[in-house]
């Protein structure tokens, strides 16, 4: 590549970014002409192309990218030291790059219109109706637990292999997409990360890889939190990028599901926002709230809460703040706490009379 070309890349990441912030203001434009248009095909090629691969093609990538990124300044530290001006180009070239692909397989999609536009529901919700909530999904996560062990004091385990827990989470989604035809999940590209221990010290349950849309999943979480997170991937392989909107989409997916493995899945996870929200807001009915519970549900609580315990480490809390910085920057102005954005699309998904007791 000539100098003169690398200018022009160059020149090019600043330009991207303004066009990209323009662009962010028109959410019905995106919607319309890049999430239901042009990503609709890109994200089914590239799942046609990479899903069939029995492992994760795009770790592999990451991986070469970094060794490939060593090996150059290895081998060129003394020019790289001698026109370091030259260098910083480079590194702007390569950044610009990155940041066209990312926007154009992917990353538009964090501008599109919320699922509250998509579905016709608010995000607002009392306390009183999250204590209503909070008590159906207990009732449910009880009666679940129950079904599946015979008593309430076993915890649930899953008996399906993780290939047959994303086999499943594809038949969720047909199932699902009978009711919302715009859900339809085909050519499923759903895959344990190589990286799963990884992932858990940094405190992920998975991610998409935008530049391949294969759906991550952290392969050693509790088996029992895999549909949802499963669920959860798979949304972001639809084009929503909001966390609170995946979340959701992975509740209402796996809690429709034929399945009563992905249902007790799916209203556990819920059970944790709720109980978490319920704690901060009134701590005397969270006491109240929690003495209902099945024992063998929160031995399920107790094994995820173990699991995480296991890989906390220092560098944890880094991890999240880059995650968080990064969520910001790219029109979630919660950052994290967009995660909890479920509990308020949960409670007006069902005064809106989708979901019954």
């Amino acid at each position: 590549m000539t100098q003169k070309t690398k200018t022009i890349i160059a020149i090019g990441l600043p330009l991207q970014i303004i066009l990209v912030r323009w662009m962010g203001h028109y959410p019905s434009f995106v919607e319309e002409y890049y999430s239901n248009g042009i990503y609709f095909y890109i994200s089914g090629f590239l799942r046609i192309l990479f899903g069939w691969i029995p492992f994760s093609f795009g770790d592999l990538v990451y991986t070469a990218s970094v060794i490939l990124v060593i090996r150059y300044i290895y081998k060129h530290w003394k020019s790289i030291k001698r026109k370091p001006l030259l260098f910083l180009k480079d590194i702007i070239v390569v950044l610009s790059i990155i940041y066209f692909a990312f926007h154009l397989f992917w990353g538009m999609n964090y501008h599109r219109q919320p699922i509250t536009w998509k579905l016709g529901i608010e995000r607002e919700y009392t306390v009183d109706e999250l204590v209503e909530l909070t008590q159906f999904i207990i009732k449910k996560t009880n009666q679940y637990q129950l079904e599946l062990t015979g008593d309430t004091v076993s915890p649930v385990h899953i008996p399906y292999s993780k290939k047959e827990i994303f086999a499943k989470t594809k038949e969720a989604y047909a199932n699902f997409a009978e009711q919302y035809p715009d859900f339809g999940y085909r050519h499923r590209s759903l895959k344990s990360s190589i990286y799963s221990v990884p992932l858990t010290f940094m405190g992920y349950g998975g991610y998409l890889n935008p530049f391949t849309n294969e759906a991550q999943v952290n392969g050693i979480t509790p088996k029992f939190r895999l549909p949802t997170v499963s669920g959860h991937e798979v949304g972001h392989q639809l084009g929503y990028s909001a966390e609170g909107a995946t979340n959701f989409i992975g509740y209402l997916v796996t809690s429709q599901s034929k399945d009563p493995y992905f249902k007790y899945s799916a209203y556990n996870h819920a059970l944790g926002y709720c109980l978490s929200d319920l704690y901060y807001k009134d701590e005397q009915t969270y006491n109240e709230i929690v003495a209902t519970i099945n024992f063998g549900v929160k031995e399920n609580f107790n094994e995820l809460r173990d699991f995480w315990e296991k890989y906390k480490n220092p560098m944890e809390p880094v991890f999240k703040s880059v995650f968080n910085t990064f969520l910001k920057v790219n029109n979630q102005k919660d950052g994290i706490k967009s995660y909890n954005a479920v509990v308020g699309l949960i409670i007006n998904y069902r005064k809106q009379g989708y979901q019954k007791d």
